[in-house]
């Protein structure tokens, strides 16, 4: 801001104290040896030479910088506010100079309507969100003028010379649109303060002045040189501080606005009122300075609602500063005040020949976060808050007769102006905080140190002077956290904690320092590592030893408490620093410890399950051997303790066996055999069936090997008796089959071997019908004498009645020759359909009586009555129906069908009565010729030849009966010429006669053809002829008495043709039926038509 105007010097005209000297050299950080490295072992304290931690360029950058602005005043200079980059100038002509500084080329003049001899310019105020000035004068006149007026009003009625205006930040600051200046108090030169409010808006009724009322007068009447207020909390204003100087007092208000700030209205009459009886609180400080200022700095100050936190009071003795404190009980809001003099200076050159400026107050002054500026009639300096040392001086460049005005602060850009009445200069703060590091550092407030120090040296040298002074406090583990993060050696602090016996602190020492070394640094960590593991297992002895003894000097549950902590330090050591581990080392140390519970975390930790199962092994301790192998990924475990597990715990074992659905039974095989041949209680379950049932059954597992192996477990003499079948059964019905080969995937052979050698006969007869040899299992179970097991095997070849009924005879045979029990055998009878007492006769001895049987034998003759009178009625029932059908067809012939007299064909569309016609159901007609047209187009091949038959062997009877004609009528039956049968042929069937023996070839070929050769051999026309002949009407027979004996035969024939030609044509309406029989056909004849391609 306002860089354009401000001329710095390149050489330092001011600076540190006098005699300071040069700056020191320029130091590298990052490799540079360690500042400890002149110490001894023993560990001195560190060089408190601050100023080589001092040498980077930000680090010397100097703290403030005083350039001047260039800018030519056109008169001298009254005064001077800065608020919000605004920049406002009061000059002896008059003249109100605005600037704002972001815009710094546009520069505003604003004349007061008043002659310099009329109106003396005194001050001018400025709030803070720079909209609003007031400008005062020394005869009691004042004036108004908001941001963006061409001129300024008078304020007519504020008739007294303003000292101090304290505006109201908050609400000003909280809206950029807000025209009002909202409740402001006015400090006097009479000693009364004024509670006002202004407020821009255009309003004809009303004026820029809302109110204005004197709220206070001070007993002693004094000019009123500062004033401020702050509501208070922030968020929620509750209270209000108001706090009035003077040139020797400092005035506290405190009290509750009778309305929220937002509100509006009169707020601090109220609040006054409160102190009419009552003081309040008064600080005094006397003297003979003719000139006071009140300062405050606020962290946050472009928030609106930021409270200040330091306050200053320019004062004689010296500048009153103190810390503001709202959350106070008491009516004293300033805590830790103090008075820090003014300091002295030598002459200087520039004013050698006026008095010493020792003695001089300063004109002005004004507070930085560190700092207290201070502004004198020749210079300006400032003094650390901190140490109360000057930190900085600057003579001013001034000219012959120049006189310094004031010092002015932007209260919320943080910018500080020194104007005079020719010039005008800013005091850039920029490396404020240089050397707050150092100070706090020496002070020993070492956290507020290394908040403030830049460098890398600046931090170390902080942590270390903590450290040294924390050891020598004796605070141990502080102090190993401080030294963990500076450069003293290694060595040297390991060294200290020896000393001092605390292994405790060093071992937190060593952690530390293991989280801040490199991953690359491989080395370094494991041996830190290592040692801490080693500490930690230390301390653990140490520990057990405490508990053991039971000393009455020891709390012992608070030493099992401090063990147990301990000891899931030590886990969750190892948990993050496994991989900084070497394995076998660890390994050692525990042992030599003798901590098994650490080891076996430790092997589980990194993975090596196998020697945490070998120890529970060798403590045959089988549960926790299978939860350990459980608790891990490789199968390699469960295959190579399977054996002893299943000696020792088969239940659990095969519990974690199931599992674990990834295992590969065949490897396990081994273990389940071993198992097998031991001995083991036979009231138990076989767990090794148990698994191998769950491979089968469970997890689907084809493999025959497994299948067998579970019947030589079920057949083998431990599975249990002979006589106990149902386990092999149950599995031998249930075992999955092969779903290609429809076979299980047990071998039967292998099956039926076993089960022969072991004596079990219904295995055996199942595994027979497994193989489909139905025979064989129904002989073994009559050998054996089980008919029930031979029942059930003879009904299974449902696809095969004749060998059931033969195996069931095989069945009968053996009740009746074996058993030899009649009543057994008609019983036998009952229970299958197969068989009838007929087909066991033969089975009986010859000595048998019948009248063992007899009543059976009468019940098969009844029955075989009962069904031959069955088939008599069917038989009758079906001459019947086919009586109805030939009825129901003779029937068919006699319908008729109503048609108008103006019906036409659906063919030529002529009228129907013309000729010969035909009528379907679906009233459409046709002509006779037309039908057989239209009927041709449509009938399948086989039709169509039978078409062509019954054609020419209507033509050939029509060609006989006109020779026979001819000899009656010429009285020579031969007298016909042999061509005419010819002339016939050839007039139905071809155009020319002249071609009549190609014709005729033609013909032959075409009759052989198919499809729509076919179709062309068919003359509608000579089909007609018999069609639409009249009943008993025979071609050719006319008259002669010869034929009489022919006319019934040939009618019958005729009769008989037409017949057959009507059941043809007329079978179904041609349209109807062409809609379905067309379907496949294209809807263009001939070639294909391009205008319908897409």
């Amino acid at each position: 801001m306002f860089d354009d105007y401000v001329e710095h010097a390149t050489t330092t005209t001011g600076g540190l104290l006098d005699g300071a000297g040069p700056l020191p050299p320029l130091q590298y950080e990052g490799f540079e040896p360690s500042p400890y490295g002149s110490q001894d072992a023993g560990g001195n304290e560190p060089n408190m030479d601050v100023n080589q931690h001092t040498g980077t360029p930000n680090a010397l950058a100097p703290i403030f910088d005083l350039g001047r602005v260039q800018y030519s005043l056109p008169a001298p200079l009254v005064s001077l506010v800065v608020a919000s980059d605004v920049l406002a100038m009061g000059l002896s002509s008059n003249v109100i100079v605005l600037i704002e500084l972001a815009h710094s080329d546009q520069v505003v003049k604003t004349p007061i309507p008043r002659k310099p001899t009329e109106f003396s310019m005194y001050k001018i105020f400025m709030d803070p969100s720079g909209r609003h000035l007031i400008i005062t004068s020394l005869e009691g006149e004042n004036w108004y003028l908001f941001r963006g007026w061409k001129k300024p009003k008078q304020l007519k009625s504020f008739k007294m010379v303003i000292e101090s205006v304290a505006w109201n930040k908050a609400a000003l600051l909280s809206s950029s649109h807000l025209t009002s200046t909202r409740e402001i108090l006015i400090g006097a030169r009479n000693g009364t303060i004024y509670e006002a409010a202004l407020d821009a808006e255009e309003d004809f009724f009303k004026s820029q002045e809302r109110y204005l009322n004197p709220v206070f007068s001070l007993p002693e009447r004094q000019a009123i040189t500062g004033i401020n207020f702050d509501f208070f909390p922030p968020i929620d204003p509750k209270k209000v501080l108001i706090v009035v100087i003077t040139t020797s007092r400092i005035y506290q208000f405190v009290g509750v606005p009778p309305r929220r700030p937002d509100d509006g209205g009169r707020v601090f009459g109220a609040i006054f009122a409160t102190y009419r009886d009552t003081a309040p609180k008064i600080s005094e400080l006397p003297g003979n300075i003719r000139h006071s200022e009140l300062h405050y700095y606020t962290p946050n100050s472009g928030q609106s609602h930021s409270l200040p936190r330091e306050v200053a009071w320019m004062t004689s003795p010296g500048v009153f500063h103190g810390t503001l404190n709202f959350q106070s009980t008491s009516d004293d809001f300033i805590d830790g005040a103090q008075l820090l003099p003014y300091p002295s200076f030598s002459a200087s050159p520039s004013v050698a020949s006026q008095q010493s400026a020792a003695a001089d107050f300063p004109v002005s002054v004004a507070l930085t976060e560190f700092h207290l500026v201070l502004l004198y009639s020749d210079r300006i300096a400032a003094i650390s808050l901190l140490d109360e040392n000057l930190t900085y001086e600057e003579v001013l460049p001034l000219k012959h007769g120049e006189v310094v005005r004031a010092l002015t602060a932007d209260p919320v850009r943080k910018t500080y102006w020194v104007y005079t009445d020719q010039s005008l200069f800013e005091l850039i703060v920029g490396n404020e905080d240089r050397d707050v590091w150092k100070i706090n550092l020496q002070k020993e407030r070492f956290d507020v140190a290394l908040q403030y120090a830049k460098t890398a040296g600046q931090r170390d040298l902080v942590f270390s002077s903590q450290a040294h002074a924390l050891f020598n406090a004796k605070r141990y583990f502080p102090a190993a956290k401080a030294y963990a993060q500076c450069s003293v050696s290694f060595e040297d602090v390991v060294l200290k904690f020896l000393d001092a016996n605390e292994r405790d602190a060093l071992r937190e020492y060593l952690m530390l320092r293991l989280e801040q070394t490199r991953k690359s640094d491989l080395t370094q960590r494991m041996m830190l590592a290592t040692w801490l593991v080693e500490f930690y297992l230390s301390k653990c002895d140490e520990l057990d030893d405490l508990i053991a003894s039971s000393s009455a000097l020891y709390d012992v549950e608070n030493v099992k408490t401090e063990r147990t902590i301990l000891e899931e330090d030590i886990r969750h050591f190892l948990e993050s620093h496994k991989d900084d581990l070497e394995p076998n080392t660890i390994y050692e140390l525990i042992q030599n410890h003798g901590r098994t519970d650490m080891y076996l975390f430790y092997a589980t930790l990194i993975g090596h399950f196998e020697r945490v199962v070998e120890h529970w092994v060798l403590e045959e301790d089988w549960v926790k051997v299978i939860d350990a192998i459980s608790r891990q990924s490789s199968l390699d475990l469960y295959y190579r303790f399977a054996s002893v597990l299943m000696s020792h715990a088969p239940r659990e074992t095969v519990d974690s066996w199931i599992r674990q659905p990834a295992l590969d039974p065949l490897r396990l095989v081994p273990a389940i055999l071993q198992f097998q041949s031991a001995p083991r209680d036979p009231l138990s379950p076989n767990q090794a069936i148990r698994y191998l049932n769950h491979v089968v059954f469970e997890q689907l597992n084809t493999s025959s090997t497994l299948h067998n192996l579970v019947i030589t477990l079920h057949a083998s003499p431990t599975a249990g008796s002979s006589e106990d079948d149902g386990p092999l059964l149950r599995f031998l019905a249930t075992a999955p089959v092969d779903p290609l080969t429809g076979k299980p995937y047990y071998d039967l052979d292998y099956a039926l071997r076993l089960c022969s050698e072991a004596g079990r006969t219904q295995p055996c007869v199942h595994i027979y019908s497994q193989m489909g040899l139905w025979e064989s299992s129904v002989d073994l179970a009559l050998e054996k004498g089980d008919l029930e097991l031979a029942k059930l095997n003879a009904d299974k070849p449902e696809d095969d009645p004749q060998l059931r009924k033969k195996l069931w005879l095989k069945i009968a045979k053996f009740v009746v020759q074996d058993k030899k029990d009649i009543k057994m055998a008609m019983r036998f009878l009952e229970s299958t359909d197969l068989l009838k007492i007929e087909d066991i006769l033969p089975f009986f001895p010859d000595f048998v009586v019948i009248d063992d049987f007899k009543e059976e034998i009468a019940n098969a003759l009844e029955s075989y009555s009962a069904q031959i009178e069955e088939l008599k009625n069917e038989m009758d029932d079906a001459t019947r129906s086919a009586d109805s059908m030939k009825e129901s067809i003779a029937g068919l012939k006699n319908r008729f069908i109503t048609i108008d007299a103006g019906e036409k064909c659906s063919v030529c569309s002529l009228p129907i009565l013309t000729r010969q016609f035909y009528v379907f159901p679906c009233h459409h007609a046709f002509h006779a010729d037309c039908l057989v047209g239209l009927t041709k187009e449509y009938l399948p091949a086989h039709a169509l030849r039978r078409l062509l038959a019954l054609q020419d062997e209507i033509v050939k009877g029509k060609a006989g009966a006109d020779q026979g004609d001819a000899a009656y009528m010429d009285g020579n039956p031969t007298s016909r010429p042999p061509g005419s049968q010819r002339a016939l042929l050839s007039q139905n069937f071809a155009p020319p006669a002249q071609n009549g023996h190609r014709q005729t070839n033609s013909i032959g070929r075409n009759i052989l053809s198919a499809g729509d050769r076919l179709r062309d051999l068919i003359i509608p026309d000579a089909l007609v002829t018999v069609i639409t002949s009249p009943a008993g009407w025979i071609p050719g027979i006319g008259g002669g008495q010869k034929n009489a004996l022919t006319e019934v035969g040939a009618g019958k024939r005729i009769e008989k043709l037409k017949s057959e030609l009507e059941d043809i044509l007329a079978s179904a309406c041609p349209l109807c039926e062409s809609v379905i029989v067309g379907l496949d056909k294209s809807f263009i004849k001939g070639e294909s038509d391009v205008t319908w391609e897409l």
